[in-house]
C-alpha cells in the first residue's frame, strides 16, 4: 500500500463516524507539500468526495508585524508570521461544523489582509497545508496529519537561483525556526504518517 492509498484509507475511516475529515499536510519549506496536496485532492475527486484546500501561507500577517520587531529573525518567522491565536478562532475552531467561514487573506501587493468568505458547504475533506502545522495551538483540530520529510539541501536546491543568493536570510530566519520546530515539537515523530521526499517523487 503506497502513501496515497494509506491516506485515503484513513480519510474514509474518519468519514465513517464524522461529518468531515480535517487532513493536515505538514513539512518544512519546499518539502513538496503542495505537490502532494494536489495529488490527494485529485484522488478524492476521483472518489467523488468533495474537498477544499487551505494554504496557511495565504493567511500570514503584514510585514510590519513580522519584520524588524526587535525579536530574533527566526522568532519572528516562527511566532509572528501568522496570528496563531486568531487563526484558532477564525479557522481551526470552525472547520468541522461551519459551512461558511470568514478568513483574512494576505495580499502581497498591498501588504494587507483582506477578509474573504470560504464556502465549506458539502465539503467532506478539508486539507490544511503549511509549515509548522503541528504547533500546539493547532494540532488538536486536525484528524490526521502527514509530515513530508525532505532534507535541507534538497529543499534549498528547489529554491530559485535568485533566492539562493540570500543564504544569510535562510541561516538566520528560516533554518533556525525550522530547527526549533523539529527539536521542540518533533513533528516527524508525532505525525500519523511520514512520507520521505524520495518516496513522494517516486510514487
Amino acid at each position: 500500500m503506497n502513501a496515497e492509498e494509506e491516506l485515503l484509507r484513513q480519510v474514509f475511516s474518519v468519514l465513517y463516524t464524522n461529518k468531515r475529515c480535517i487532513l493536515g499536510i505538514d513539512g518544512l519549506s519546499r518539502a513538496g507539500k503542495t505537490t502532494f496536496v494536489k495529488r490527494i485532492a485529485s484522488l478524492l475527486k476521483e472518489k467523488e468526495i468533495e474537498s477544499t484546500v487551505i494554504h496557511l501561507d495565504d493567511h500570514i500577517v503584514g510585514r510590519s508585524k513580522r519584520y524588524n520587531t526587535g525579536q530574533e529573525e527566526w522568532q519572528e518567522y516562527y511566532n509572528l508570521q501568522w496570528d496563531v491565536e486568531s487563526l484558532v478562532k477564525s479557522l481551526f475552531e470552525n472547520l468541522i461544523h461551519s459551512d461558511e467561514i470568514e478568513l483574512p487573506y494576505y495580499d502581497n501587493e498591498t501588504d494587507q489582509q483582506v477578509n474573504r468568505t470560504l464556502n465549506l458547504a458539502l465539503k467532506k475533506v478539508i486539507i490544511v497545508e503549511g509549515i509548522f502545522l503541528q504547533r500546539e495551538e493547532w494540532r488538536a483540530f486536525i484528524d490526521y496529519i502527514v509530515f513530508i520529510d525532505c532534507p535541507r539541501d534538497v529543499r534549498f536546491a528547489r529554491e530559485s537561483s535568485q533566492t539562493q543568493l540570500n543564504i544569510e536570510k535562510f541561516r538566520n530566519r528560516y533554518w533556525k525556526a525550522e530547527d526549533y520546530y523539529m527539536e521542540k515539537l518533533r513533528p516527524a515523530e508525532k505525525a500519523d504518517l511520514v512520507i520521505p521526499y524520495s518516496q513522494l517523487m517516486n510514487d
